[in-house]
């Protein structure tokens, strides 16, 4: 092997190498975002007591609001983080090994703010009011867990399926 060949594969390792080394350098610049979980991963627990915590209440008023919309009724099912409606009442979380979902009572009765299987279960069945009781069902492979709500008071319980 000639001289000129140890030059070209010493560049080509040490060109390598540098890339390598900037390619680390800006993962590790971009941090977590990338390659982990935003905001951690939270145990089942704090997920129940975030999900049990009264939500603030709205910013704007039932003045400032265009009659008739509710906030969530752009929000696609299943989604959370819809903006309460300017009614609304109080907002509870229940959770099952299927998934959880979030109730709020309000004038038209109870209505679902939002639902989310757990992972390995998908939703099969959604009824989310307003109406006296509504319900969401998780399937899983072998299992299936509904959640169905009312309000008793202004407070939305889980109940037994009728």
């Amino acid at each position: 092997m000639g001289r000129r060949s140890i030059v070209i594969a010493t560049g080509w390792v040490a060109t390598a190498a540098i890339a390598t080394v900037i390619g680390l350098g800006a993962i590790r610049l971009v941090g977590e975002s990338l390659t982990g979980t935003p905001g951690g991963v939270r145990s089942e627990a704090e997920i129940e007591r975030a999900l049990a915590a009264p939500e603030p209440a709205p910013t704007t008023s039932a003045a400032s609001a265009a009659p008739g919309t509710t906030g969530a009724a752009s929000a696609a099912p299943g989604t959370t983080g819809a903006a309460p409606s300017a009614s609304s009442g109080a907002r509870r979380g229940f959770a099952t090994d299927g998934g959880t979902a979030v109730a709020e009572c309000g004038v038209g009765g109870v209505r679902l703010v939002s639902w989310a299987p757990a992972q390995g279960y998908r939703v099969r069945d959604v009824d989310r009011g307003p109406d006296d009781d509504v319900e969401v069902t998780f399937q899983g492979a072998t299992r299936e867990y509904e959640l169905k709500m009312r309000c008793i008071g202004a407070e939305p319980v889980a109940v037994a399926d009728d």
